[in-house]
Parts: structure tokens; C-alpha cells; sequence
């Protein structure tokens, strides 16, 4: 085989997988508005009465209550059973919970990075890290009551790591914890 064809089928490959990944994120939208049209020009054609805007709101109000029984009939029970099968394999169980807890902390109900606070890292050259007080109370794992927990998280990386520090090293910010986290996440380009 020719040495000089390896390089330019690996950029054809590489324009066949980036043609491929936008159809990944076209297809579903176009053919969701599609769908919404058609569907909207069918109700139009059976209302007897010309009143414009009517097919839209029928066909708004119909997928907005698809939406709603979806939601109670299918998707929280399908989810319960899910959740129960994986709460039930031992190793997958950990990871699963683990995970679970931290999509939680960021959106749910039970947000846990809501305290921004500022740690000093490095005495001698004053160096802070920005970060979340995620628990302040480490009895239950055995640690000294001077310690807290503070996640780290990366700049450019949806990713940290949980610090124990001594709490006189944390000092709390007067900030909104959404503006903190992007400022950390983008690596100081967001500003607060």
C-alpha cells in the first residue's frame, strides 16, 4: 500500500465521521419541527373555521399534555425501576450513587455547591484555590472537627477533587455559586 493514500483516507474517515455527527445533531431537531409542521397543517385542514393561530395552539397544547402524561405515567415509574435494579448491583451500585449524588449536588433539588468559599493552599507564596464547602460537620468519617470538606473543581474539565482542610484555611466567598463555578470551569475567562 501506498504510504502517501494512509493520510488522505484518514481525512476522508475524519469527514465521513464529522458528516455523521452533525446528522447526530441535525436529524433529531429537523425532523421534530418537521413532525410539529405536519401535524399542524393536518389539524388546520380539519378545523371547518379559519381562525388563524388555531392549529398552532392545538398542536402546542397537545404536546405540551403528551408531555405532562409522559412524564407521571412513564417516565417517574420507568425511572423508579431503573433506579431500584441499579441501587441492586453490588459494584455498579457505588458508582451509580455516586454519580447520581453528584448530578444532584450541580442541578437537583439538593444542591450542594452553593457555599463558594476561597482556600489558602500555599502560606509562604499565598496561593488560593476557589471552590464548595460541601460539608462542614466530618464526624461521621472519623475526621477532626477543625476540618471541612472542600471540592475542588478543574478549570476546562467538569471535573475536581474533595479536599479536607483545615477550616481557618477557608474563607467564604460573597459571590453566587453559579458565577463561581463558571469563573473556576472556564479558567478565570468568565468573570464573577
Amino acid at each position: 500500500m501506498n504510504r502517501k493514500h494512509i493520510p488522505f483516507r484518514r481525512m476522508v474517515r475524519k469527514i465521513i465521521n464529522a458528516f455523521f455527527q452533525g446528522l447526530l445533531f441535525i436529524a433529531p431537531v429537523s425532523i421534530t419541527i418537521f413532525v410539529i409542521y405536519k401535524v399542524f397543517v393536518f389539524i388546520d385542514n380539519l378545523i371547518p373555521v379559519n381562525i388563524p393561530g388555531l392549529g398552532m395552539l392545538i398542536v402546542l397544547a397537545a404536546i405540551t399534555m403528551i408531555g405532562m402524561a409522559g412524564s407521571f405515567i412513564i417516565r417517574t415509574p420507568l425511572s423508579m425501576l431503573l433506579n431500584r435494579l441499579l441501587e441492586n448491583i453490588p459494584l455498579v451500585k457505588i458508582l451509580y450513587s455516586a454519580i447520581k449524588d453528584l448530578m444532584s449536588a450541580f442541578v437537583g433539588q439538593k444542591k450542594k455547591f452553593n457555599k463558594p468559599v476561597k482556600v489558602l493552599m500555599n502560606r509562604e507564596s499565598n496561593i488560593y484555590k476557589l471552590g464548595f464547602m460541601t460539608l462542614e460537620d466530618l464526624s461521621s468519617i472519623g475526621v477532626g472537627s477543625d476540618m471541612v470538606a472542600v471540592y475542588l473543581p478543574h478549570s476546562y474539565n467538569f471535573s475536581g477533587n474533595l479536599f479536607l482542610v483545615p477550616a481557618s484555611s477557608v474563607e467564604p466567598l460573597n459571590a453566587p455559586a453559579t458565577e463561581v463555578m463558571k469563573f473556576i470551569v472556564s479558567g478565570g475567562v468568565t468573570r464573577v
